[in-house]
């Protein structure tokens, strides 16, 4: 019978739980080891609705990418996640920024969608070895809205936001979810584009001044691409557990 201890160290052995960036929290966060596990939900969040998902499919442990807890929990009600995760005897290992930097994890995912090739690190998180972002290449050379409008059907999302650059894009930089501050050292690398998640105003003004092409694709569709090659993965180390994709889907909306 597998266990949610073997789980956890599986993914510690590709993503090591250690090497998450300082202020988060991952891990298993509710639960217990030695619990048998038949049945996984691998999920970006978990919700009420991904915990109505473990319930309906009776699964034991719930994998996210962001954690359940982050913050220090001051109150818990009925409604609270946690609350409901142990009321439903549910654990949750969270495997956040630990599988961010990992090789095969979710800037590796990011750079496979957009067919870059020749993938090297942008940049190093705190001297680890490990890359907070990618530098690639694209096949063909592609004008600045072209690129946008790629990096929008790759993706799947509603919609994307993005600077006109000056030039056409070849080679691109990438840094899942909150990583729009990578833009500066994408420009210090030469590239043409980048693609991210959450810009601030002020990056976006700097990429714009840059005549960087700076594609905002949103938090969850640059990092959602990565969840079930991560089912996948699992499914192979451990063929007698059943794992399943969460419904969970992007909570932004896009009027077009």
């Amino acid at each position: 019978m597998v266990t949610v201890g073997q789980i956890y160290n599986f993914i510690d052995s590709f993503a090591p739980f250690h090497t998450a960036m300082s202020f988060d929290n991952v891990g298993l966060l509710i639960g217990e080891k030695q619990r048998p596990v038949t049945c996984v939900i691998v999920s970006m969040d978990i919700t009420p609705e991904v915990v109505s998902e473990a319930i309906e499919k009776k699964a034991e442990l719930i994998i996210s990418h962001h954690p359940v807890i982050f913050q220090p929990l001051k109150h818990i009600s009925p409604t609270d996640v946690p609350y409901l995760l142990i009321k439903n005897d549910l654990c949750a290992i969270a495997a956040h920024t630990n599988y961010d930097l990992a090789c095969g994890g979710i800037n590796t995912c990011l750079a496979q969608c957009l067919h870059l090739s020749d993938t090297v690190m942008l940049e190093e998180y705190q001297h680890s070895g490990l890359a907070s972002s990618l530098i690639g290449e694209l096949k063909s050379p592609m004008e600045s809205k072209a690129f946008a409008l790629y990096v929008k059907e790759q993706l799947q999302c509603g919609g994307v936001k993005f600077t006109q650059g000056r030039k056409s894009v070849k080679k691109v930089a990438v840094a899942c979810g909150a990583g729009s501050s990578s833009v500066f050292a994408a420009v210090a690398a030469g590239a043409d584009a980048f693609v991210s998640g959450d810009s601030k105003h002020h990056e976006l003004l700097a990429a714009d001044s840059m005549g960087i092409t700076m594609v905002d694709a949103g938090h969850f569709a640059t990092e959602d691409i990565a969840i079930m090659p991560l089912c996948r993965r699992l499914t192979v180390a451990f063929p007698e557990v059943n794992f399943f994709k969460s419904r969970q889907k992007d909570p932004v909306r896009y009027l077009v």
